[in-house]
């Protein structure tokens, strides 16, 4: 297919550049790697948050039926083939001789009962599942899955909707998802049954968890990494220090300030590369009212002028310099280079204003300002509380009084995906690399019954797009696509549907003994990781 290979171009060219290589082979000796982030999966089910640190910890333990190799094109992993045998079926033939981690056997029946409980009312990946209406056994090892019109990117969609243990989950009481927006818990939210390459021996949420090789795994660990242990350190200065020390070997984000530290240990190496992901800033624009403003009777972001002189007041450039010491990208658009339809025609930014800003809000009707609350992790991206600290301040020059409330994401995400907020912070990376993730959950007039829209917190509505959107989903002429993703693009950005900060830069800590593969989707596998 014509549009598969143009996209696998995009995404190989950016990982060619990220990527370190890891020498082919398993190492002679097995070892144990210890790293560090700043923040902790806050599950184990996979179904719960469709947040990119929890699905790739998690990512060694389960599996989906296509993956992402370390120059990020599909291969197969519970799937060993997969082709469109109709404009709307898909056939998958599944592996043989895979069990999960209890020794159960995997077959057609996980993956079935894996598509309810995706498409469940407390799940958090209906997007992955979206487009399937429904997946017909043909036997134990092959599939039909069906949807609901032509979706030529299926394979790309589904690369982290990990296939679940049906037995597994019926005999542990967690056939429906742990529900985070609804602060619902069960069994799946300590334990895990997966198919990968590495078990959860053991898990102490927000202190430690400890990963074990799997010794059934059906295919190939090139690494050497018999155990890890993960411990999340929010502190940069702690997390920086644990390295320096040797009590851990990796550690991510590095803090911006001490990536000087550590290139200059002869023990340690920095690793760099380009992130997928974008961060940008929302605001609720279907509320009549604000939940957080002493703005009474409207909305005061329902006014495309005030979102524009929130906009206009924002200086990136000064962002880029000095919160994010240059490890940064500014943007116009939801997306940046490596997603499939993104656009250097359109990544051009309205100018820095807060001369302008001030006329837009007078002429909205708030010539002295207004108040507003705004919320944002502290773990979660790159110095994001600072950002959200230097975007308060500014919004302050042109007379806006921002209430700044920061927390860590174990509470963050369950605010906002309830929500329970009028301006916010979020990151993206598209786990289909290509725009039509980004339209359809980001921009999308919300429908939770199928997933659409499900991160648009802010409600952003605009038909039109909704139109592109659904046809963007169908069109199978690369051309074509790219068209209508440009269209529905240009209109978001029109529109002010939100405000794009930059694309954020990888930096990881390592021990120069460590041999690991980076890749700008952020994802780390325990199985590609060597220890000298």
């Amino acid at each position: 297919m014509k549009f598969s290979h143009h996209f696998r171009y995009h995404c190989r060219a950016l990982a060619l550049a990220a990527s370190l290589g890891l020498a082919l082979g398993t190492a002679a000796h097995a070892a144990t790697l210890k790293f560090a982030n700043q923040g902790d999966a806050l599950s184990l089910d996979p179904y719960s948050l469709d947040e990119t640190q929890q699905l790739s910890l998690l990512g060694n333990v389960f599996e989906p039926l296509v993956g992402r190799g370390k120059k990020l094109e599909l291969v197969p992993v519970l799937a060993t083939d997969w082709k469109q045998t109709a404009p709307t079926v898909w056939r998958f033939d599944l592996r043989k001789n895979v069990t999960f981690q209890d020794g159960t056997p995997f077959t057609a029946d996980d993956v079935i009962f894996s598509l309810k409980r995706a498409q469940d009312t407390g799940s958090d990946v209906k997007t992955f599942v979206q487009q399937i209406a429904e997946i017909k056994k043909i036997d134990d090892h092959t599939i039909d899955v069906i949807t609901k019109q032509p979706f030529p990117i299926l394979p790309q969609m589904i690369t982290q909707w990990y296939i679940m243990s049906q037995k597994w989950c019926e005999a542990n009481n967690a056939v429906h998802p742990a529900d985070k927006a609804k602060k619902v818990e069960n069994a799946a939210s300590f334990k895990a049954d997966g198919t990968g390459p590495y078990e959860i021996a053991s898990r102490e949420p927000g202190v430690r968890t400890v990963f074990e090789r799997n010794p059934h795994y059906w295919g190939k660990i090139e690494g050497n990494v018999d155990k890890a242990v993960f411990t999340p350190i929010s502190n940069g200065a702690t997390r920086v220090a644990a390295l320096l020390s040797g009590q851990v070997d990796l550690i991510e984000p590095v803090p911006l300030q001490d990536v000087p530290r550590i290139k200059a240990n002869p023990d340690l190496k920095m690793l760099h590369g380009p992130e997928l992901r974008t961060i940008f800033l929302g605001m609720d624009q279907k509320r009549d009212e604000l939940l957080y403003s002493n703005v009474k009777g409207k909305n005061p972001f329902k006014d495309k002028r005030v979102r524009q002189a929130f906009y206009q007041a924002i200086n990136i450039d000064l962002i880029k310099r000095v919160v994010m010491r240059g490890a940064a990208t500014p943007t116009n658009l939801l997306l940046g280079p490596g997603i499939n339809g993104f656009s250097p025609a359109l990544n051009k930014r309205l100018p820095y204003d807060p001369a302008a800003s001030k006329k837009l809000l007078a002429e909205a009707g708030y010539p002295n300002g207004f108040e507003v609350g705004m919320n944002c992790p502290n773990n979660r991206y790159v110095n994001d509380a600072q950002i959200c600290q230097a975007v308060a301040q500014m919004l302050a020059h042109v007379g806006v009084k921002v209430d700044l409330t920061v927390e860590p994401k174990a509470t963050y995400f369950p605010r906002i995906l309830s929500h329970n907020t009028s301006f916010y912070m979020l990151g993206w990376s598209p786990s289909s690399y290509d725009a039509q993730n980004v339209l359809n959950a980001l921009v999308a007039t919300p429908d939770p019954k199928v997933g659409q829209g499900q991160f648009n917190i802010g409600g952003y509505s605009n038909p039109k797009v909704d139109q592109l959107t659904h046809e963007i989903a169908s069109e199978s002429d690369p051309a074509k696509r790219n068209q209508l993703i440009a269209e529905a693009l240009k209109l978001t950005s029109d529109d002010i549907a939100y405000l794009p900060l930059h694309q954020q830069a990888l930096a990881w800590g390592v021990k120069k003994d460590v041999h690991v593969v980076q890749v700008p989707d952020d994802n780390f596998f325990l199985k590609w990781v060597s220890v000298k």
